[in-house]
């Protein structure tokens, strides 16, 4: 008879997760985990350090002081504890964080530095972080209040580069309920960022009452619904992707000053496609975003064209000239675009 203490579900849901994304990485690679010592990242940590070793992989938890609450040296030195406690090689990274805008971009962005910085040295093939199923289902209830468009709307990827590094999100599908449980079944101390309850931040009045609100009003399943939203744009974004670059070359010509795009052609694609080429070729070629509405300015020159003059846009000017919409870079001195 087997005494074996059973896995607990939570714990085994949270393993074969993270089993998944390891799986494909080469045995005797290095991995890094970003650890906080919250319950997500902490049950993404203890899973690593179960099922890397078995698939030849060496892990590396990184924890990142980013030293804007009191004590949080003291709760780094704790999560690197614990990672070592799991039998994880762990390192603490002191960060500064320039706090120009929001403070929660700014900590991102130092973060994710510093993670790519510590995947180098360590010469690392992927960075696990632990963004959960509800981290996805906020980001995309964010995306759409804002109304910044499908990109946004399509969430967090299971995977992407970052530099040259794998960036994975094994926990895409798992929720923060199961993230907490795995931990309490495993006997991990929990820290729990006030900054993820502080009103002060879009994301803790999501996190703390539009999605409860949305649970109890509508019913269960909002959390899910939201992901599988993100999923299925994702789905569209690299299907409309791939009918750009299938086109893109019969669209446009490379020039001296810049880029031009054929009004014809540009005008008969679909206006979805359309406003795709217009955002990608700005983009490509001058590393700017364009509002939709300086998306629309743009392809009006092809599709409502009365005369209208150049219109200035980040990085470069639009005009319409002999039957092509001519992008061209704006120089250093010209004001940007309102």
């Amino acid at each position: 008879m087997d005494t074996r203490p059973s896995l607990d579900p939570t714990v085994a849901e949270v393993r074969l997760a993270v089993r998944r994304a390891l799986s494909p990485l080469p045995a005797g690679s290095s991995v890094i985990v970003g650890l906080s010592g919250g319950a997500d990242s902490l049950a993404l940590a203890a899973a690593v350090a179960f099922e890397a070793p078995k698939l030849g992989l060496h892990a590396v938890a990184v924890t990142v002081d980013h030293g804007l609450q009191d004590g949080s040296d003291a709760v780094a030195r704790s999560a690197a504890r614990a990672a070592t406690d799991l039998g994880l090689e762990a390192r603490v990274v002191r960060v500064d964080v320039a706090v120009d805008g929001g403070p929660e971009a700014a900590a991102r962005q130092a973060r994710y530095v510093a993670l790519r910085h510590a995947a180098r040295e360590a010469g690392a093939v992927a960075i696990f972080v632990a963004h959960t199923l509800d981290d996805q289902a906020e980001t995309v209830l964010l995306g759409l209040a804002r109304g910044s468009g499908a990109a946004s709307l399509q969430g967090m990827a299971p995977e992407t580069d970052a530099e040259g590094v794998l960036l994975l999100r094994p926990l895409l599908e798992v929720r923060r309920a199961t993230t907490r449980a795995a931990c309490a079944a495993q006997g991990l101390d929990v820290w729990d960022d006030p900054h993820n309850r502080d009103p002060r931040f879009a994301r803790a009045r999501v996190r703390e009452h539009v999605l409860p609100v949305l649970e109890d009003e509508l019913g269960p399943g909002i959390a899910e619904a939201l992901a599988r939203t993100a999923a299925q744009l994702r789905e569209d974004a690299e299907a409309f992707d791939e009918m750009i670059e299938e086109t893109i070359e019969d669209l446009v010509e490379h020039a001296e000053a810049g880029i031009s795009v054929s009004v014809p052609a540009l005008a008969a694609n679909p206006a979805a496609l359309r406003h795709r080429i217009i955002r990608h070729v700005v983009e490509a070629e001058f590393g700017a975003s364009l509002t939709r509405s300086q998306t629309l300015e743009v392809a009006r020159l092809a599709t409502d064209w009365s005369g209208q003059g150049p219109i200035d846009l980040p990085g470069c000017r639009a005009r319409r000239e002999a039957g092509r919409i001519a992008f061209t870079a704006r120089a250093a001195t010209d004001h940007p675009p309102a």
